[in-house]
């Protein structure tokens, strides 16, 4: 199991990487993560949902994503409340003091997954969540120690270099934990060195000696990396000398399933920019606006910060608009719910851009979905996550054709488009054609799909190089040992 002493600590990445390790040697192995708190998901191969990540870490090892990958996924709602998903779906909104009652339940659904993938893989490479040291949360804990006790599994203790304060998070993070879990971390990965090694030896040499445990890898700073985040926002925006098109997404407070840009993020024509709603809007050719766990919510803090101004001009000017999920729904006239699945029971105007109306229901579409763009001939490929129903006369003219039905809207004057398609730039005939329609006359980029695949391949690389491998296989199960070394 990898565990952090921070968030972003560089978990998801090591699991990744040590995955697609594993698989070159000849292991079948599966990624693992009990619990997550994530807004960016997936649909799996069985029709359920879990954490981004693991649909990234499952890529990796050349599995489908499945259920049992991400047995608790919670997806908060408020800041003091958060979608339970269980095994793939949605069990019921739960207050944070709720969940924390629920969590023996939640560990027997953790367990369950673990074993069946047990059955199946030689390896399991789990990721804990958040911190082991929070000990405010330690009683009753799935994520982290809480789940490598039930098991008896081998912890990896990783910090981030790069953030600074590295040797005191280690540090304290060990000496805040119960003597039987700092007797299960088996050594310590920092990631994101920048600089020569030689220069930290001595910091290495006093960290072993202060706890006792060994240093087994030191991860460096991968210049330009891309792996589809668990849920933090980019920060990084590139410089791209031949952008000619500037696209604009507002950081709604729930925005959801961000990875839906990625592949314009990496485009070398696109230059693609996260926008906070507190921030300066900036002028674009392209707005969109994404997916949300909390529609009505979201849309009247974009109405509040004046986004709504900002879209009337940015059309009148002649640009162009997509809405993806809930992002779609706000460009409707109406947004209903009746039952209130996403907050209180209510009605709210929508933008009035598309002439739709949405009702939230509360049972969730989640779906892999294929097909054609409805206005070019172009494929396109994606999945459905949304809670709702969608009618008006918009839907007359159909942004996708998918599997002989009619997604999303185009209007009429063809600015504006909407779908429920996740994953709308995914498919390279879809991204260009897209493109297109927005204004940009360049040539085609690389397949996103295929630059995924060298992304996770290139830190592979870096983790068989740098991360001590012989010194961990002991802790491995006996029959992956051999392959490990």
């Amino acid at each position: 199991m990898v565990q952090g002493t921070t968030s972003d600590a560089g978990k998801s990445t090591l699991v990744t990487g040590l995955c697609r390790v594993l698989v070159r040697r000849g292991v079948r192995v599966a990624p693992f993560k009990p619990q997550n708190m994530a807004l960016n998901s997936a649909v799996t191969v069985d029709g359920g949902e879990i954490g981004r990540a693991q649909a990234v870490q499952a890529q990796a090892c050349g599995l489908e994503p499945h259920i049992d990958m991400n047995p608790i996924l919670l997806k908060p709602n408020t800041d003091r409340g958060a979608q339970i998903i269980v095994h793939g779906h949605a069990l019921a909104n739960m207050e944070a003091v709720a969940y924390h009652g629920y969590k023996p339940v939640a560990m027997r659904a953790v367990l369950d997954s673990y074993r069946r993938l047990a059955q199946v893989y030689d390896c399991i490479v789990a990721e804990g969540a958040g911190s082991p040291a929070e000990i405010n949360l330690r009683e009753g804990d799935i994520a982290n120690m809480g789940f490598a006790e039930a098991v008896d599994c081998p912890v990896l203790l990783v910090a981030d270099i790069d953030r600074g304060g590295v040797f005191a998070h280690l540090v304290g993070t060990l000496e805040l934990l119960a003597a039987s879990e700092r007797e299960r971390v088996v050594g310590f990965v920092i990631n994101r060195f920048r600089g020569d090694q030689a220069l930290l030896e001595p910091g290495l040499e006093w960290l072993e000696r202060r706890t006792g445990k060994p240093v087994v890898g030191v991860l460096p700073y991968l210049h330009g990396l891309h792996l589809e985040a668990e849920d933090a926002i980019p920060r990084e925006r590139p410089e791209k000398p031949a952008a000619r098109l500037r696209v604009v997404v507002p950081v709604l407070p729930r925005i959801s399933n961000h990875t839906d840009f990625d592949p314009l993020r990496l485009h070398p024509a696109v230059d693609l920019q996260f926008v906070e709603l507190t921030a300066p809007i900036p002028s674009a050719d392209l707005v969109c606006l994404p997916g949300s766990k909390s529609v009505q919510a979201d849309l009247a803090s974009l109405r509040a910060a004046g986004w709504d101004r900002t879209l009337t001009r940015h059309l009148r000017y002649g640009g162009k608009v997509i809405g993806i999920c809930g992002g779609f729904q706000m460009l409707g006239r109406r947004l209903d719910d009746p039952h209130g699945v996403e907050g209180a029971a209510g009605a709210a105007a929508g933008l009035g851009l598309l002439d739709i109306e949405t009702t939230i229901t509360p049972e969730k579409r989640l779906v892999r979905v294929a097909g054609r763009l409805a206005f070019a001939a172009a494929q396109v490929s994606g999945y459905e996550i949304h809670m709702g129903v969608t009618t008006g006369a918009a839907l007359d003219r159909p942004a996708l054709r998918l599997d002989e039905r009619a997604d999303g809207a185009v209007s009429a004057d063809g600015q504006i488009l909407g779908t429920y398609l996740h994953g709308l730039f995914d498919h390279p005939e879809a991204r260009d054609a897209l493109l297109r329609w927005a204004g940009l006359d360049a040539e085609p980029a690389p397949d996103y799909r295929l630059a995924r695949e060298a992304h996770i391949d290139r830190l592979a690389d870096a983790v068989s190089e740098h991360l001590d491998l012989e010194r961990i296989a002991p802790h491995f199960r006996p029959r992956v040992r051999a392959a490990a070394l």
